[in-house]
């Protein structure tokens, strides 16, 4: 059962008022910044194996964090650029205040497996999604069934990778809240993912240990079934 914990980059100076998609060089703010040390220290307690990020700076300023917060287990952050942010084109870097008004904007909040985005470096949202998810099945093969890792990602990217593993239509990824350094939770089995946490800003995280290797070793089915009636939790 790989257990993998996706945590959205700290704040900016322009999250939340622009699209900056993949301009160089914005990093974490004062806020950012504290926002990702907390969440170093939730995740310090946690025997992770590896902590991945996208290359740019606000996701891998907050995967550092992570990985300076190990209490001298330090990892390093490996850098995926199919954990980085949607392609957005020529919508890149524009307000959004601006972006509200384009005839496009009402297709990305309805619609988005419709979406490219607009010029040459412009992207799909299906494809963003598609290559997202296969970092995380990349990933979960080469850290092995019983492993915990991290994943720095950006917003529209772990909609993307929550509504897969919800079994949703990526039409379903905008009626999810994904908070600056909140914290999601995908439980790989052989059979299907489990979502155990979204939008976690400041819950224990005591229950996220590594799974038991009795339970791991057990068969696919038993690893893979629901828990009728809700189950103890944790």
């Amino acid at each position: 059962m790989t257990l993998v914990l996706i945590v959205r980059h700290g704040l900016t100076a322009s999250t939340g008022t622009a699209l900056t998609g993949w301009t160089p060089g914005i990093s974490l703010d004062d806020r950012g910044r504290a926002q990702a040390s907390a969440v170093g220290a939730r995740l310090a307690g946690l025997p992770i194996d590896a902590i991945v990020s996208s290359p740019l700076d606000r996701c891998r300023e907050t995967a550092e964090a992570i990985a300076r917060a190990r209490n001298g287990t330090a990892l390093p952050v490996q850098l995926d650029e199919r954990v980085g942010e949607c392609h957005y084109g020529d919508w890149t870097g524009q307000p959004l205040r601006k972006l509200a008004k384009d005839p496009l904007w009402p297709v990305v909040q309805a619609h988005p497996s419709a979406v490219r985005f607009p010029g040459p470096a412009g992207k799909a949202m299906v494809d963003m999604q598609a290559r997202a998810v296969s970092a995380l099945r990349d990933w979960n093969g080469r850290l092995g069934r019983d492993a915990v890792y991290v994943v720095c990602s950006h917003g529209d990217v772990i909609k993307s990778i929550l509504t897969d593993s919800l079994g949703m239509h990526l039409d379903m990824c905008q009626r999810i809240q994904v908070d600056p350094c909140s914290l999601s939770v995908i439980r790989y089995t052989p059979l299907r993912p489990f979502v155990l946490r979204m939008n976690d800003t400041g819950g224990d995280v005591s229950s996220l240990k590594r799974p038991d290797k009795k339970v791991s070793g057990g068969s696919a089915r038993h690893v893979a079934d629901a828990q009728v009636g809700g189950g103890a939790g944790g």
